[in-house]
């Protein structure tokens, strides 16, 4: 059981759980504001344009309510809504992966030019220590 927890610690541990972790949280503050832009502003707007208060006027009602049962509603609003919400994600994921790898590729050539330099430099003569000037100067005076 001991070993069990050890294996686990060093699991949690590594670096890239807490990255996940920490992308997980972000993910669903992401998906909040996401959900308020569809519901608030997307959603309305769709409402304002097929001339109904809300997106219920979307809905299709294929059996009404009774005493004894609810009504049988096809929730297309609310299926609209998801679609966008998933399309504004995916935009977002989209346009970040593009970034990043614009940014990668960017710094994978800068780096290759700098090998590039490095390597058709000439091999500079190194510089004599201090030590080295003062015993070549002796050298020259004992020669005098």
């Amino acid at each position: 059981m001991k070993k069990f927890f050890e294996e686990f610690k060093t699991f949690i541990s590594k670096g890239n759980v807490l990255d996940m972790a920490v992308g997980v949280i972000v993910g669903g503050a992401f998906g909040a504001i996401t959900s308020s832009l569809v519901a608030n502003v997307i959603t309305p707007l769709l409402a304002w344009i097929f001339g109904t208060p809300n997106t219920d006027a979307l809905n299709i009602t294929l059996r009404a309510a009774t005493e004894t049962e609810e009504a049988l509603v096809l929730g297309l609003g609310t299926f609209v809504g998801a679609i966008i919400n998933f399309l504004v994600i995916a935009l977002v994921l989209f346009s970040v992966i593009k970034a990043f790898n614009k940014a990668r590729e960017l710094a994978e050539k800068a780096a290759k030019k700098e090998e590039e330099a490095k390597e058709e430099a000439p091999a500079e003569d190194p510089k004599p220590t201090t030590e080295e000037l003062l015993a070549s100067i002796l050298d020259e005076i004992k020669k005098k």
